[in-house]
Formats: structure tokens, C-alpha cells, sequence
């Protein structure tokens, strides 16, 4: 056992790591630029460049689909078309109240020249006169039912102060919207398609407008910014109106689809080769020597994967399909001059 331990191991492990040695050198002298055996067959080359693709016809059916929620419609509030003193109460809270309907009666009086005039001797005479009193009833604006009523009667108000807020009762679907869904909205339709969580089946509000965020219920966030992992604040809402008849209830989760357009045998090109996506946008085309050549062509309707091309471009032209970008090869964080040394 002593000359194994002394001897036969030693000379084992010598061997074994003169195999390992040998080994490694044969690879590195093939892996740097060594002649290959005729006929051998090395690994595929990557290509970094961008394949090219014929300009093609089909269908884009510009849908945003966003996500919302139910929310009810804001209080329109009451205001007083007179100043004057509050001289009758005509309803009370809670009641329902139709468009004209009279809500509440303002007294005000208006002092009037006194008579003048001469006595029986000829003497000029002056009578005083009544002050001459006017009652204007405030009348509903809109349809509902009567949230408040915030004043009491011999109260004083004047021109514009609010004295209650009539509830709609109605519904509408709110959805925040993202600059990309903006531009492709920049002709919305009067509808969208609804489907509410767990709901009825899905159904089309009607009124749809495009514009600020009205309240808290229309501050949620458009998505999350790809590039940064921040949340994107919603700069424009899109909302309509529930239909009547429609069972939903204020808070619920509801998916909103808008078509803003449908084109059939569009020539259209994916748009990962186009650079901009709104209006005009810029294609590179392959040119004579193979270098990419810039081309600007105008564009219309989109679906999120293919763009329309309604300029700049004909039919069976190959453009390449990603827009081609800067070689982003990681610089010698050490000044030498090439990447890595």
C-alpha cells in the first residue's frame, strides 16, 4: 500500500491532467482560425442582418381593445337663476324630478320710483310706491332623482350658487387610453363593444367621446411603460353610455373594444419594418449592393401587426423586416479601442 500511495497515484494524476492539458490545446488551436479538414462541416454562421419580405395585400381592422370599468354618471348640479331670498322649497331630497320640474322658488324685490304728481292747490305731491317683487322658480336640468337640496328656506343666494345636484341614475364605461391607443383613434367611432366580467353578454354602449379624465373613477393608469416598468398616467378617457335595459352595476370590470376603421387588399407590410406609426413613417428597401436604403412612405390604418401603406411603396417590393438598428457591440470599458481589448 505504501508504494501505491507514494508511487501509482502521483503518476496517475500526472497522466490524467497531461491528457486534460493536451486536450485543451488541440481545441483552442482549432477554435482560433485553424484550417478545417476538407470537407468538414463547421456550426452555421448567425446572421445579425434583417431578412427582406415582399410588400403584400390584406385586411387591417383597426381594433383598440382597453380595458375599463362601470362607473355611474356624475351629478349635474342645480343652480340659482336669480338672487334674491329662497321663499319655497317645492321638493324634497330624494324625490324624482323630470326635466322642468320645479325644485325650489327665489323671491327678490326691485324698489320702484315713487309717483309724482301735484295736491288740489297745485303743489307738487311724490307717493312713495311698493317695491315691486318678482318669484323665479329653479327649475331641473336634468332627469333623476334629487341627491340634494342644499339650502333652507329665507335663505339668500345669488346668481350661479349651487342649491342641490340631481343623479342621472344612468351608467357608462370608462377606459383609460394610452398615447398609441390615441393615435390610433384619431377618427373615433360613435360606439364600442362591451364585455363586462362575469356579466351580461356583451353589448354596445352608444355616445362614445374621447376626452380628460372627468374624476378619480377616470384616473386609473394606462398600462405600464415597456422600457421603464413605470405605470403610464392616463392623459384621455374614452366613455359611452350603457344602454337601458343593460344589468350592470357600478365598479365592475369591463373590457372595451373600439373599431376605429376596417380596410380590405390593403397593401400592408408588418410593422416591425416600419419606423413611426402614425401618419408617415420611414422602410429601408434592400438596394443594388445590398445596403439597406431608407424610404419614406405614408400609412394608414393599423391593427397592432401589420400596417396599411397608402404611399411610397407598390406591390411585391421587399422591404426589410425589422427597422435596421445601430450595432450596439459593447465598447472596451478600458479605452483600448475594440470591444473588450
Amino acid at each position: 500500500m505504501t508504494v501505491v500511495r507514494t508511487w501509482v497515484l502521483p503518476v496517475l494524476r500526472i497522466l490524467i491532467w497531461a491528457v486534460i492539458a493536451v486536450a485543451l490545446v488541440v481545441l483552442a488551436f482549432r477554435g482560433s482560425g485553424g484550417t478545417e479538414p476538407t470537407g468538414a462541416t463547421g456550426a452555421p454562421g448567425v446572421d445579425l442582418g434583417s431578412s427582406s419580405i415582399p410588400v403584400g395585400r390584406g385586411t387591417v381592422t383597426n381594433t383598440v381593445t382597453v380595458d375599463g370599468a362601470i362607473a355611474a354618471d356624475p351629478a349635474v348640479p342645480v343652480k340659482a337663476t336669480a338672487a334674491g331670498t329662497v321663499s319655497r322649497l317645492r321638493v324634497e331630497p330624494g324625490a324624482t324630478v323630470a326635466v322642468g320640474d320645479k325644485l325650489l322658488d327665489v323671491r327678490y324685490e326691485e324698489e320702484r320710483d315713487p309717483i309724482e304728481g301735484t295736491d288740489a292747490e297745485g303743489n307738487p305731491t311724490s307717493t312713495p310706491r311698493d317695491p315691486l317683487v318678482t318669484v323665479v322658480t329653479v327649475t331641473a336640468t336634468a332627469a333623476g332623482r334629487l341627491a340634494t337640496l342644499d339650502v333652507l328656506k329665507d335663505q339668500v343666494v345669488a346668481v350661479g350658487d349651487a342649491v342641490g345636484t340631481i343623479s342621472p341614475g344612468t351608467l357608462s364605461v370608462t377606459a383609460s387610453l394610452s398615447q398609441a391607443d390615441q393615435f390610433r383613434l384619431l377618427s373615433p367611432p360613435g360606439t364600442a363593444e362591451v364585455t363586462v366580467t362575469g356579466g351580461p353578454a356583451p353589448f354596445t354602449c352608444t355616445g362614445l367621446t374621447l376626452g380628460a379624465p372627468q374624476g378619480e373613477d377616470d384616473q386609473a393608469t394606462a398600462g405600464v411603460d415597456p422600457m421603464t416598468g413605470m405605470p403610464i398616467t392616463a392623459t384621455t378617457t374614452a366613455r359611452c353610455a350603457v344602454p337601458a335595459g343593460v344589468t350592470v352595476f357600478s365598479g365592475m370590470a369591463a373590457t372595451v373594444a373600439i373599431q376605429a376603421g376596417e380596410i380590405a387588399d390593403a397593401l400592408v407590410v408588418p410593422v416591425t419594418a416600419v419606423q413611426g406609426s402614425v401618419q408617415n413613417g420611414t422602410v429601408w428597401v434592400p438596394g443594388a449592393d445590398g445596403t439597406p436604403e431608407e424610404r419614406p412612405v405614408t400609412l394608414g390604418l393599423t391593427d397592432g401587426q401589420q400596417v396599411e401603406i397608402t404611399g411610397g411603396l407598390t406591390e411585391g417590393e421587399h422591404v426589410l423586416e425589422f427597422v435596421p438598428v445601430p450595432d450596439d457591440a459593447a465598447a472596451d470599458p478600458y479605452g483600448m479601442g475594440g470591444p473588450y481589448g
